[in-house]
C-alpha cells in the first residue's frame, strides 16, 4: 500500500557498519525475521551523516565513531517492496560494545558478523550493497 502512496521515491541510508575489530553489524528485523544492514529514510531537514549516526543509534544501539567513504547509490524500482528507494550506502566505524535496538517492533536484535558468518540472504534486496562495501573499489551508481 505505501508503494501506491507514495509516488516519488524516498530518500535512504544504510550503513555499511563494522566494529573496530572488523565485525560487520546487522539488524535483524521484525518484519521478515531476517538480517539487514541498519539503515532508513531520512527525516525532513537532516543531513545524510546525521540520518547516519541516527539510524545506527536506533536500530542497534551502537554508537558511529567514524563515517568512511561512500559505497554507492542504489535507486532501482524493485530493489525494495515496500516502496522505491534512493539509498546512499556509506562504510561507517561503530563502538557495538552496548548492542540495544530501541523499537523492538522493527529490529529484533543486533549482532557483529565475521564475514564468514554473515547470514546471506539479507532483507529487502541488501546483498549486493553488502558486497559492494566488502570490497573496495570504486562507488556504484545503479
Amino acid at each position: 500500500m505505501a508503494r501506491h502512496a507514495l509516488h516519488h521515491p524516498v530518500v535512504g541510508v544504510l550503513a555499511a557498519a563494522r566494529t573496530q575489530d572488523g565485525r560487520w553489524l546487522l539488524v535483524r528485523r521484525s518484519d521478515t525475521g531476517t538480517w539487514a544492514p541498519p539503515g532508513g529514510t531520512l527525516e525532513w531537514g537532516e543531513t545524510l551523516s546525521s540520518a547516519l549516526v541516527r539510524e545506527v543509534a536506533e536500530e542497534t544501539g551502537a554508537h558511529v565513531v567514524s563515517v568512511g567513504r561512500v559505497v554507492g547509490v542504489y535507486s532501482r524500482p524493485d530493489r525494495d517492496p515496500r516502496f522505491h528507494a534512493v539509498t546512499v550506502v556509506v562504510q561507517v566505524v561503530v563502538d557495538a560494545a552496548r548492542l540495544s535496538p530501541s523499537n523492538p517492533l522493527e529490529i529484533r536484535e543486533a549482532r557483529a558478523f565475521d564475514a564468514s558468518d554473515i547470514p546471506w540472504p539479507l532483507a529487502h534486496g541488501c546483498d549486493d550493497l553488502l558486497r559492494d562495501a566488502m570490497r573496495d573499489g570504486a562507488v556504484v551508481l545503479e
